[in-house]
């Protein structure tokens, strides 16, 4: 079964279509995707704005397929929850990656908290054909470390320990890293809401 994914994000396509593809589903790409800008306060609701944002568009290009979107973030305990729903945007929208994650542990180390908690949120929205909406929820717990570990992955990778695996994200193989993942745990969460035609290959959404 087809499902468009709605990102440009290269690292984060990849690991869908690793998720899904031992459900059976090719998740694949609309080179003409306008990414929407992510009004919501939480991350079911900017999942919910790109999907349906790709939803539209492909109906536009006569393209009936469902599709789906992630929204993620990084929870830091000493941030107070800081950045969530805004990590793919903190220290600025044209900040990069390195400057983001240089904010972040520049912050946490000027806070004084001894708290190095941190989490990995992930939430999936699906819109099937008939414009139904299935959301399910993944999250990782770990800690933030001092510096960055690790040039595999890819956003706050570099920054998230993941105790059971006694390394960053950015240290794991991809393998390992969706063994682990918030993405991997949203997927696990997504795929039994699925009507059984869907998980089976056939039905192609209907």
């Amino acid at each position: 079964m087809r499902v468009y994914a709605a990102t440009k994000n290269p690292g984060k396509l990849r690991e869908l279509r690793d998720l899904f593809a031992a459900h059976g589903f090719e998740i694949a790409e609309f080179n003409g995707y306008r990414e929407p800008e992510e009004t919501a306060d939480s991350y079911a609701g900017n999942a919910a704005i790109k999907a349906r944002a790709l939803r539209a568009q492909l109906r536009a290009a006569r393209i009936d397929a469902p599709v789906l979107a992630d929204d993620s973030g990084l929870e830091i305990a000493a941030l107070r929850g800081r950045p969530g729903v805004h990590s793919a945007r903190y220290a600025g929208a044209n900040a990069s990656w390195p400057e983001r994650r240089a904010e972040i542990l520049r912050e946490v180390a000027a806070s004084g908290s001894s708290d190095r908690g941190a989490r990995f949120v992930c939430v999936i929205c699906f819109i099937d054909r008939k414009d139904r909406e299935i959301f399910a929820e993944g999250i990782a717990e770990g800690e933030l470390t001092r510096d960055e570990r690790g040039d595999l992955g890819f956003g706050y990778d570099p920054i998230f320990y993941e105790p059971s695996e006694h390394a960053t994200f950015a240290q794991l193989s991809e393998k390992q890293k969706n063994a682990v993942s918030h993405r991997a745990r949203a997927v696990e969460q997504l795929i039994p809401r699925l009507p059984r035609r869907w998980r089976e290959g056939s039905g192609v959404g209907t």
